[in-house]
């Protein structure tokens, strides 16, 4: 009988190390993600002239500066659901991608800046055994781990629909980095 009870204990304790080991293998993978997307943002940001943040490539759609703000903004807000990190007071102002002094080049690459070390600061000090705690956003019902992938898909989406942004105004979007180099 003591045979099994220690064989079991053992058995719970090296399960309990391997849950622990995936985590932090998830969290690294997600890390390595996030420091890579800022890279490829800021280097989005780099190409567009600092003259041509307010462009736009048809009247119906945001300008470059309102994308980027707009996903810095969603970026903060969608990895603090997941984190449940303070967010930044100067990013956290509703309507900031409206507000003229925000849209310059620096003030955008300021606030995109400020959105990746947020993601990135707030998932470093996440607890990886919370990833499946269920957090209620308006009508959402997501898991932790779900808010942080949506605000990882956020960015990605919005830096995506800037590549036609690029092209409209005659200039050639970064490669790809979709592994390190």
């Amino acid at each position: 009988m003591t045979k099994k009870i220690i064989a079991f204990a053992l058995l719970s304790f090296i399960a309990g190390c391997a849950n622990a080991q995936f985590a932090d293998s998830i969290k690294m993978q997600l890390l390595k993600d996030w420091n890579r997307s800022k890279e490829y943002t800021l280097s989005y940001l780099n190409t567009m002239p600092a003259n041509a943040y307010s462009f736009k490539p048809q009247d119906s759609v945001r300008t470059f500066a309102q994308q980027m703000i707009h996903m810095a903004q969603g970026t903060v807000s969608l990895m603090a659901a997941g984190t449940d990190v303070k967010i930044p007071g100067i990013i956290n102002r509703q309507n900031l991608e409206n507000i003229p002094s925000a849209l310059n080049a620096d003030s955008v690459k300021y606030f995109i800046t400020l959105s990746y070390d947020y993601a990135i600061s707030s998932l470093t000090t996440f607890n990886m055994a919370n990833s499946f705690e269920y957090v209620r956003r308006g009508n959402f019902n997501e898991s932790r781990l779900a808010w942080m992938l949506k605000g990882y898909e956020h960015q990605a989406h919005h830096r995506g629909q800037t590549t036609i942004y690029l092209r409209t105004a005659g200039l050639i979007p970064p490669n790809e980095k979709l592994f390190d180099n």
